[in-house]
């Protein structure tokens, strides 16, 4: 008689995969990570259509600027520690790298300068290029 593990093994052997391949189909050996996204960027190679985003999703931080009153309340509730205070603009910088994405900033903004956007390619090899970090 089979165990229920080896019937989930089963049924899951059998089910189409829930993702699509990432970025591309085909990906040439030759190619790094980085020059494969940079193609993608400059339009050489085409992506496969994204899978569709369900509501609620917590993807990048994005940040209103303009709107920050710079109370510091975000930076207080982080548990990751990625966002710092900039105190010559009175404003903050968000570490992508270090976000795990909780969403707790983005519940004590009293101005809701921050929300989270739909983005989900987030991965790079520099933790200080300007895609990892939101001004």
């Amino acid at each position: 008689m089979p165990t229920p593990l080896v019937l989930e093994l089963i049924r899951q052997l059998l089910n189409k995969p829930a993702t699509n391949c990432f970025p591309v189909k085909y990906y040439p050996g030759q190619t790094t990570v980085t020059e494969l996204i940079n193609k993608v960027q400059d339009g050489e190679v085409e992506i496969n259509s994204p899978v569709e985003v369900p509501e609620e999703f917590r993807g990048k931080i994005a940040y209103d600027k303009e709107s920050c009153i710079g109370c510091k309340l975000c930076i207080r509730v982080c548990p990751s520690r990625a966002i710092e205070f900039l105190p010559e603009e009175k404003k903050i910088k968000i570490r992508i790298d270090r976000c795990i994405f909780c969403s707790q900033c983005n519940d004590v903004c009293p101005t809701n300068s921050l929300s989270m956007s739909e983005d989900f390619l987030l991965a790079n090899e520099d933790r200080l290029d300007k895609d990892m970090i939101v001004k």
